[in-house]
């Protein structure tokens, strides 16, 4: 069964942003103030986080570098060659990938040989740990031997601290065997394929990761295309037979999946082991590419059918229950509670917005959330607003701006002087419906990787249709021009129930933005040269860059009434909106695309000024040169900034590759204007 062709086969190549990667002893830097661990990290499950923490701990109160230090081959494969019977939960690949999710420095795979196991214990401390890492600490289990014949302990180790300028941390006995007990119950739980009591060990999901090769093509006959996986690693722990609820990662892109693993019982012709999935709504060609299987619940065992048309019946059940799996682990479990609900800070930016803050203000009071504060920042308001507030609303806190800064600049100063572990960027002219903030709390808590959302933002004048600002999700298209779930360009569908699903995309809207606190400061807030509009563009791509989700939770639902401080249709905001649109190009697109993405835009922006034309609005087309004029005064300052931003995502980064969910690969315009295309349903996505 298959998919089709990939030009080279993939080879994983660490281009670790964050975290340094070192295969070659040979050649390693000098490291600050090293805290060093080593140890095999099998699985990285939730003992060995724990274990990373106290590593990252201390480096950080030493203004040092956490040092892993594992090993590849496993130790056991080489000192007992002919041993069968090893099965690894991870991967070396998968090992480094998860390193880099819980904030490790640096990963030193160092090659395992017969040699290196020849080392005396003092060569081992002297020649290994010592001369390569010089550490300041090093972190380490009770019962951790080295050396030949094991002959070295912590004891030992404790003994030459002095004399190699180090101190050793012992992790407890009761630790060492909690993990043990641990991988031991993950291999335990997939062997037997209960895949959630492995994640629940893990802390994450137990992965499959391998190249895409050639199969029979039945599965194209059935009607069930699947990508066969060659896992390449016969030490990695597989699953038993069966079919799975999987999400499957290609590409920098996350699907839902169906996966197969047995010896296909029902084709007598074929007796071979395989490993396929059925990828949903996908249908390009990956041969030879990498992808990686989330194993999220098993579906059945493997079973053997009299007739081929029995199996893709059994199939379409199949499909049908992976989906509804998939479905509803991104819905919230109605029965969770959260142990403790996060403060979280509702904060509006007013300008001028007395009669919006008059009307909407009481339905932001009447949140359910247990745990919030309302802050409102005035932004140099000429209509009383701030006395107006303290005396309607005086439980309402106050930020006197001190003059209109714009929407950018306006809440970076306002961010400034608010803690909480989340931010809500309101709106003045919103109004929120009972239980709005529930949602996209629990499922921000519940993945720590999603950096931002947003609600269902719906239209506070034509209620049954989405709001042109965010609707249910921001998109980006392949020339950098933003468009949403349910609203492109000027046309905004109704909503009936269409985009209901909790989705990745690619920017939330402005208009109601939640965010995590610590991410908005890391990352450097919103530009304020933007002033106004697409700044939370910007934001959000800076956002996917360093590897994290942004979301649309249509769950949560407010209504926005739009333009309230500048109203869509003014030159002003024309020129705000293509100036700061090729500000974001410029800032965020890969360096080998803007030399011609650049000026195709421009041109671009020339056919929009003769659209302009045709429709009279002379104006407009003064606001497109306005627009230009500022790009080009202002391209070496947003020139610079690009080094500035990378070294920020690279600190914060918790993947090796930016996050381009809700990229659309294809061109808005061309779909919009040539082909029709008006809906975002009817995108081939």
């Amino acid at each position: 069964m298959g998919l089709v062709h990939s030009p080279c086969f993939f080879k994983v190549i660490y281009l670790c942003i964050d975290m340094r990667v070192f295969n070659d002893l040979k050649n390693l830097p000098t490291f600050r103030n090293a805290v060093v661990t080593i140890g095999s990290f099998d699985g990285v499950h939730l003992g060995h986080q724990q274990i990373l923490k106290k590593v990252n701990d201390l480096a950080n109160s030493v203004d040092g570098e956490s040092i892993v230090i594992t090993f590849h081959p496993h130790p056991r494969l080489v000192v007992y060659p002919k041993d069968s019977s090893m099965k690894l939960i991870t991967t070396i690949d998968e090992k480094v990938q998860l390193m880099e999710r819980y904030q490790v420095d640096n990963v030193v795979v160092a090659p395992f040989t017969i040699e290196f196991s020849q080392q005396s214990a003092d060569e081992y401390i002297q020649k290994f740990l010592v001369e390569k890492f010089h550490p300041k600490y090093i972190v380490i289990g009770y019962d951790h031997r080295f050396g030949l014949n094991r002959q070295g302990d912590i004891n030992y180790l404790k003994w030459h601290g002095q004399e190699g300028g180090y101190k050793v941390i012992e992790i407890a006995k009761h630790e060492v065997e909690d993990m043990a007990v641990s991988s031991s119950k993950i291999r335990n739980a997939m062997e037997k394929g209960d895949v959630g009591a492995a994640q629940r060990l893990l802390g994450h999901a137990f992965t499959l990761t391998g190249a895409v090769v050639h199969g029979n093509k039945i599965g194209n006959k059935l009607g069930f295309p699947t990508a066969n996986i060659d896992i390449g690693q016969k030490h990695k722990l597989t699953p038993p037979t069966g079919i799975y609820a999987v999400n499957v990662l290609h590409n920098r892109q996350r699907y839902g999946g169906m996966l197969y693993i047995g010896s296909r019982p029902t084709l007598r012709e074929y007796k071979n082991q395989t490993i396929e999935v059925n990828i949903f709504g996908f249908n390009k060609d990956i041969y030879g590419d990498k992808i990686q299987l989330e194993m999220v619940e098993r579906i059945r065992d493997d079973v053997q059918f009299e007739k081929l048309e029995e199996l893709k019946k059994q199939l379409e059940k199949d499909r049908l229950s992976a989906k509804k799996i998939l479905e509803a682990r991104q819905q919230p479990r109605e029965e969770k509670k959260m142990s403790q609900y996060p403060r979280v800070a509702i904060v509006i930016l007013n300008y001028n917005g007395q009669a919006y803050l008059e009307q909407f203000l009481p339905s932001v009071l009447a949140s359910t959330y247990p745990n919030y504060e309302v802050t409102v920042a005035d932004n140099g308001s000429l209509d009383d607003s701030l006395a107006f507030l303290g005396e309607r609303f005086p439980q309402v806190k106050t930020l006197d701006l001190k003059g209109n800064h714009g929407y950018a600049r306006g809440y970076n100063l306002a961010l400034q002087q608010i803690e909480a572990p989340y931010y809500i960027l309101l709106n003045s002219d919103v109004e929120v419906l009972e239980g709005w903030i529930e949602p996209i709390i629990e499922l921000m808590e519940r993945d720590p990787s999603v950096g931002a959302c947003q609600p269902k933002i719906k239209a506070y004048h034509n209620r049954n249709h989405f709001e042109y600002a965010g609707a249910a999700g921001g998109w980006l298209d392949a020339l950098g021009y933003p468009f949403c779930r349910g609203r492109i360009f000027s046309v905004t569908e109704r909503d009936s129930g269409q985009y209901e699903e909790t989705q990745e995309i690619f920017w939330a809207t402005g208009a109601a933005l939640f965010v995590r606190s610590q991410l908005f400061r890391e990352l450097g807030g919103f530009d304020p040269d933007y002033f106004a509009h697409a700044e939370e563009i910007d934001f959000c791509w800076r956002i996917k860059r360093a590897g994290y989700k942004v979301m649309a939770r249509p769950r949560s639902v407010v209504y926005h009434v739009g333009g309230g401080t500048l109203n869509y249709n003014t030159p002003q905001k024309a020129y705000l909106n293509f100036r700061n649109s090729l500000f974001n190009l410029l800032k965020n697109e890969e360096s080998h695309r803007l030399w011609w993405l650049i000026p195709l835009r421009l041109l671009l922006d020339g056919m929009a000024g003769g659209l302009f034309l045709f429709q009279g609005k002379f104006d407009h087309i003064r606001s497109i040169l306005r627009a230009h004029r500022s790009f080009y005064a202002n391209f070496s300052k947003m020139l610079k900034k690009r080094p500035q931003i990378s070294e920020r995502i690279q600190k914060v980064s918790i993947s090796p590759a930016p996050n381009m969910a809700g990229r659309y690969p294809g061109s808005i315009v061309w779909q919009y204007y040539a082909r029709g295309k008006k809906y975002f349903k009817n995108l081939v996505i």
